[in-house]
């Protein structure tokens, strides 16, 4: 398994994701994502394709390109097997604008709750923040520069422009008692002030200030409150009255008192807004939506018809319906502009333990023509989980409790029954893969985590300290208060 980190560049733009890709073969991704996610090699090396297709079609030519339409991948598999950590590992490696909904949440159109193009939307919302993210970063340095400067202005107020000399010469000037005083010289002063502005700026960058104060004037958002009340808790309708009054009236703000480092930090980030181009923002964002966004439609099976009739079918299949066209390609429109779908990922994933893939409607089953199906997890892949990734839970929990100077030692055997008791239990009750594994986790050093503080050194998790704390959980066959 390679170590290699993944290149990874906060420029602004689309070369960043067509960069990344030119870079990762797919074997190269199916690598990345074997440092988090253990087995699952066919689901991983589906997703691995139709990420560097999304590169190769960048580049053919612009008549072809138009027709080149990716090709949506539905995952089959038990809960807790890795369905969704693929989707998200695959989005973050690619630095793609990634929004996992559940199908189940939306309505067909007509009935009360979310329709499916608010997951468009929700899309958009989350690449201009990416975007906008990347282009403040660019700036960041120049904003760091003008806020130093504001918050010494603060610290020590400009001197006031010299008085108009009202009469006499020669550097004199007459006061209001009509004697006459002398003048000082405006150089002499700004050279004066000068250099206490340099001390200043020394002291600030050492940490001198830092439990000092000033005040600073920051937005009034005390009548946030009644456009919740007014719109009901509609989502869209709130967005778009927020937007209406905020456009409307004028902002206000009041002065509050802040420690210095917090104001660096707020007039740094105010500036970096003023420095950046929101319309290149937004055009950036959209066309990475349309270009590169990836989708994860969880739980799909859970609109598919199921037999007997029993719930209500008509919805699950208005909800289908409803999907088709955003799936197969139309335009969609946002705050930001009309957003094509057509080049959008889907990834859609289900258990399918009650229904199955061909009780989904004919036409969305061929919107999908990618179907690879996960393993249930084996008690040698529960072994893996716990060490071999990056982010394995045997490495997260000895870390937090290294914090209270409680470290712990996980030999081989006392591991190898963590899983065969993982195991044992899914296979007993209900199968929830890897998730099973923190149940059992927590269980395990529940008395361990509760005595940390008070406790320090070196402790060892052997397989007779495994058995005692977890032989309820095997012989209790109602588990309830241990399921997930």
């Amino acid at each position: 398994m390679s170590d290699t980190p993944v290149p990874y560049s906060n420029n602004s733009a689309d070369d960043d994701y067509e960069d990344l890709a030119a870079q990762l073969t797919p074997r190269q991704i199916v690598e990345q994502l074997d440092a988090y996610i253990v087995g699952q090699n066919d689901a991983k090396k589906a997703v691995a394709i139709a990420l560097r297709n999304r590169w190769r079609r960048q580049q053919v030519d612009d008549e072809l390109r138009e027709e080149i339409a990716p090709k949506n991948i539905i995952m089959m598999g038990p809960t807790g097997v890795g369905k969704t950590e693929i989707a998200r590992r695959l989005a973050k490696l690619a630095g793609a604008p990634f929004l996992k909904v559940e199908a189940s949440k939306f309505t067909e159109v007509g009935y009360v709750g979310r329709d499916v193009e608010s997951m468009i939307r929700d899309l958009t919302e989350l690449a201009i923040t990416m975007v906008k993210t990347e282009e403040m970063d660019l700036v960041s340095e120049k904003a760091a520069e003008i806020a130093e400067e504001k918050v010494l202005d603060l610290l020590l107020p400009p001197p006031p422009p010299p008085a108009p000399t009202p009469k006499g010469g020669d550097g004199m000037t007459i006061d209001e008692d009509g004697m006459s005083v002398v003048h000082e010289d405006p150089q002499v002063v700004a050279e004066s002030y000068q250099r206490t502005r340099e001390k200043m700026r020394k002291m600030l960058r050492d940490g001198k200030f830092d439990q000092s104060e000033v005040e600073l004037a920051v937005p009034d958002r005390s009548t946030t409150p009644m456009v919740e009340v007014f719109t009901g808790g509609m989502e869209d309708m709130e967005i778009n009255i927020r937007d209406m009054f905020g456009n409307m009236f004028p902002k206000k703000t009041k002065m509050r008192k802040m420690p210095v480092p917090e104001a660096l930090d707020m007039i740094e980030a105010e500036e970096a807004q003023k420095l950046i181009d929101m319309d290149t923002v937004i055009s950036t964002a959209l066309d990475r939506v349309e270009q590169s966004g990836i989708i994860f439609l969880d739980e799909i099976d859970k609109i598919g018809a199921r037999e007997g009739g029993h719930g209500p079918d008509v919805s699950r299949e208005g909800v289908q319906r409803d999907l088709l066209p955003i799936i197969e390609g139309s335009t969609v429109s946002t705050k930001y502009g009309m957003v094509r779908t057509d080049h959008i990922l889907f990834i859609a994933a289900g258990a399918f333990n009650v229904s199955k893939p061909s009780d989904l409607i004919p036409e969305l089953q061929g919107r999908f023509p990618i179907r690879v199906e996960l393993q249930a997890l084996r008690k040698e892949d529960f072994v893996r989980i716990l060490t071999e990734p990056k982010n394995a839970l045997i490495k997260q929990y000895t870390a937090l409790l290294a914090t209270e100077d409680v470290h712990l030692d996980w030999p081989s055997e006392a591991i190898e029954e963590l899983a065969s008791i993982a195991f044992e239990v899914n296979s007993k009750m209900e199968n929830i893969g890897a998730r099973r594994l923190h149940t059992i986790m927590e269980r395990l050093l529940e008395e361990i985590s509760f005595d940390a503080p008070e406790m320090t050194g070196k402790f060892a998790i052997d397989k007779a300290y495994v058995e005692k704390r977890l032989a309820d959980i095997v012989k209790d066959q109602d588990l309830s208060r241990y399921i997930l």
